[in-house]
């Protein structure tokens, strides 16, 4: 769809004329291949193991950061420091279960989550509870007790009619049960039962690929109300195969249940009998510090109104002497975030400064479930109210298995036109007068599978009515394996990636109005 652009997106005729007319073309200019390959490199080396939260690797890359927001002339905002320190705890799980005399090993068969001294539990009984909502529309919880019990709960989608649509929302959108990471954990978990047996249809394929990385320690906040409520109970994520043994002696199968669901419309909660289950489970834990990175460039006239542009810095570290290293997810996108800010901060230098102020972060503990950024969401350094926009590069260095056979000028835009469509607007324009690449808004779709939008830390923001973007080059074999190394990067279309975050920042910074929020499509 062709539109008009305004005349900030007009490309000048001759290079004399870019230096007079377009400051924004003059500093995105700042951004090349070669610094780029400088960040990325150093980054994602062995030097910085993985840069894994909590290990000395994380450390290194925060330090990093710092002194390049230093270098660059940026402020630090918290209390004078760049660093915004995160308090997290570690928690170690341990535990077995067994299911009609078979033993199944966490790690192996299954993933616990088991705040907690060691406790073991042996049940003749078990409470299936559908998918754990409990909603208006649907519940699965209404009139049942689970306090001090074994539940059995899907924890993947939610109920569909026979159209395949929501049965909480009427429609094809998936409602929050479903788009939500931990909505109906917290649900069942806040009823108190004494085990949670969590099923997944993935989770096989998963414990294939990863299940080494699931007996890590598991990091949370350590102020996380909803986490230390939960701490009593263990959450056990199981296979179909190990939910299909469960009820094995109620001659069904959780297929059969579902299947049930969706022709009745309602919940089929009920109490199964079971021939032989036990479990033992529990964990041991410790605090520690990890930090945002945080690095400010003031503005002019609208000084008070905030950009926020981020990247996580974190990736899953050393593990058992083997690396981690983490160059596309994500030292790609810390190196954009490192580029933007060098090209905002010369910009100033030579009086051509945003008026709005803009916010740096590189944030910690992502990989550990977007901590870092929920951390700041509710313990901002500038008012949340004051915020314009969350620009968010995540994974922005290779080229993804639906591009490698095709065109490898593109980017994936996610959320851009969920809570503003002047946002959506203005990254459209951008990419049509500056940087030309295919915009893919596979990923935006409400109903991906993969929930990508969800995933990565511009969410964090979202969540609170602020109009994000999230830049993403895709998936590949390599991602959150010790393959994803730098020598696999396409830097320059990293730093073409980076340079349309940079022109979309660069118009929502100097445009005389905040960006409208007008929609709600999460």
């Amino acid at each position: 769809m062709k539109s008009l652009l305004p005349l900030l997106f007009l490309i000048p005729a001759c290079y004399g004329c870019v230096m007079a007319q377009d400051p924004a073309q003059q500093y995105a200019a700042e951004i090349t291949p070669e610094t780029a390959k400088t960040h990325l490199t150093t980054l994602a080396s062995a030097a910085f193991e993985g840069r894994g939260t909590g290990e000395e690797g994380g450390d290194k890359a925060a330090a990093y950061l710092a002194e390049e927001f230093r270098k660059l002339g940026l402020t630090g905002p918290v209390a004078g420091s760049y660093y915004q320190p995160v308090e997290l705890t570690r928690n170690v799980a341990k535990g077995e279960l067994r299911i009609n005399g078979t033993e199944f090993t966490n790690g192996r068969d299954f993933y616990l989550i088991a705040p907690g001294p060691e406790t073991t539990v042996n049940a003749r009984e078990i409470v299936f509870i559908g998918y754990g909502i409990s909603d208006a529309k649907y519940d699965d919880l209404n009139g049942v007790d689970i306090a001090g019990k074994v539940v059995l709960v899907i924890n993947d989608g939610e109920p569909l009619d026979a159209r395949g649509r929501s049965l909480v929302t009427g429609t094809d959108a998936p409602s929050e049960w479903a788009t939500s990471r931990t909505k109906r954990l917290q649900n069942v978990l806040s009823k108190k039962p004494k085990l949670v047996l969590a099923v997944s249809n993935g989770l096989a394929e998963a414990l294939t690929r990863m299940g080494g990385q699931t007996t890590r320690p598991r990091i949370t906040l350590a102020e996380d109300r909803t986490q230390q409520n939960a701490a009593a109970t263990a959450v056990a994520n199981i296979s179909t195969e190990m939910a299909d043994a469960l009820l094995q002696q109620a001659n069904t199968t959780l297929n059969t249940l579902t299947k049930k669901i969706t022709r009745r419309k309602k919940s089929q909660s009920a109490t199964f009998a079971v021939t032989d289950f036990s479990a033992t489970f529990g964990s041991s834990s410790e605090p520690f510090t990890s930090n945002n990175v945080l690095g400010y460039l003031e503005g002019t006239d609208l000084k008070n109104e905030l950009l926020v542009i981020s990247a996580h810095y974190d990736h899953e570290g050393n593990q058992d002497g083997e690396i981690f290293f983490g160059a596309d997810d994500n030292a790609s996108g810390t190196t954009g975030v490192l580029e933007v800010a060098r090209a905002f901060a010369k910009a100033k230098a030579e009086g051509h400064g945003p008026r709005r102020s803009i916010l740096f972060i590189g944030f910690t503990a992502e990989e550990k479930g977007l901590l870092g950024s929920n951390y700041y969401g509710q313990h901002p350094v500038f008012p949340l109210e004051n915020t314009v926009v969350n620009l968010n590069m995540d994974m922005i260095g290779r080229i993804d298995d639906k591009h490698l056979q095709g065109n490898h000028n593109y980017i994936h835009v996610i959320g851009a036109d969920k809570l503003s469509s002047e946002l959506h607007a203005i990254n459209e324009k951008a990419n049509a007068a500056y940087t030309q690449m295919e915009l893919d808004y596979m990923y935006n779709d409400p109903r991906d599978p993969m929930r990508i939008y969800y995933r990565s830390d511009q969410y964090n923001f979202a969540k609170y009515g602020i109009p994000v973007i999230f830049y993403f080059s895709g998936l590949h074999p390599d991602y959150h394996t010790p393959a994803d190394t730098p020598d696999k990067i396409n830097f320059e279309m990293l730093t073409k990636r980076a340079k349309l975050a940079f022109y979309t920042a660069w118009e929502v910074a100097n445009r005389d109005n905040r960006l409208v929020v007008d929609s709600n499509k999460q």
